[in-house]
């Protein structure tokens, strides 16, 4: 979530970064830190107007978090009419329990909770009726959530058309390897890798302590090397 640091050009490329201002590792987390502190400022000011009936004030919030929900639903779901049911459930789920949200926590954790939740339930139907899974639509997916796919590994894939078809075999092999993972750990695996969230805070999002948040990213993170250890 946060932006690579900036390069020192000329002379300074020779000081350390420390002195150059190029942000490390920490000072990166700091700053999405501050970040995230200021909109839970912001949020719980539209969160308190909105519990007293005011529908702008939740359409702001929504307007805030629609592209991070739907982006979750298509990289778990993979299906475009899946994500968009899931959209619509989550928010219908935020407005009806949102007089019951308590302000010591933060609107974007409460949120994911809600769309995690979601998602685990039509995986899980998927999994248990697999002869239901409609064919993934890869342009509908890209129509709906315009930014890179999985990993972002591609710089430019529709500049050069073989570097196109590249990303697609590439896609199409997370896809499956995506696949092997159970529910939980691919929630977990897309909430730190895609959605930056720290393992504390994906804990909070799924119920759970930081430490079986950790053995399960690694057992994911296992799989996937297994699957695609030379893409990785």
């Amino acid at each position: 979530m946060a932006s690579n640091p900036i390069s020192a050009e000329g002379a300074a490329m020779a000081l350390p970064a420390e002195q150059v201002g190029t942000p490390g590792a920490h000072s990166v987390a700091r700053q999405a830190d501050a970040r995230r502190a200021a909109h839970q400022l912001e949020d719980n000011a539209l969160i308190l107007r909105a519990q007293t009936g005011d529908r702008d004030a939740f359409e702001t919030l929504v307007q805030r978090y629609d592209r991070d929900v739907l982006r979750i639903a298509l990289n778990l779901l993979h299906s475009p009419e899946d994500a968009r049911d899931v959209y619509q459930e989550a928010f219908l789920k935020a407005y009806r329990n949102l007089p019951r949200f308590r302000l010591d926590s933060s609107f974007y954790t409460w949120l994911y909770r809600i769309v995690t939740n979601v998602c685990l339930d039509h995986l899980r139907r998927r999994r248990s009726r697999p002869e239901d899974q409609a064919p993934v639509a890869t342009d509908a997916m890209h129509d709906e959530v315009p930014a890179q796919d999985f990993f972002d590994r591609q710089s430019d894939p529709a500049a050069d058309p073989e570097q196109r078809v590249l990303g697609q075999e590439i896609g199409q092999r997370i896809d499956r390897a995506m696949e092997q993972l159970s529910p939980r750990e691919r929630v977990i695996f897309e909430l730190k890798h895609k959605q930056g969230l720290r393992l504390r805070a994906i804990g909070e999002v799924l119920g759970t302590t930081e430490e079986t948040v950790k053995n399960s990213l690694f057992r994911a993170t296992r799989k996937l090397r297994a699957q695609l250890g030379e893409l990785l």
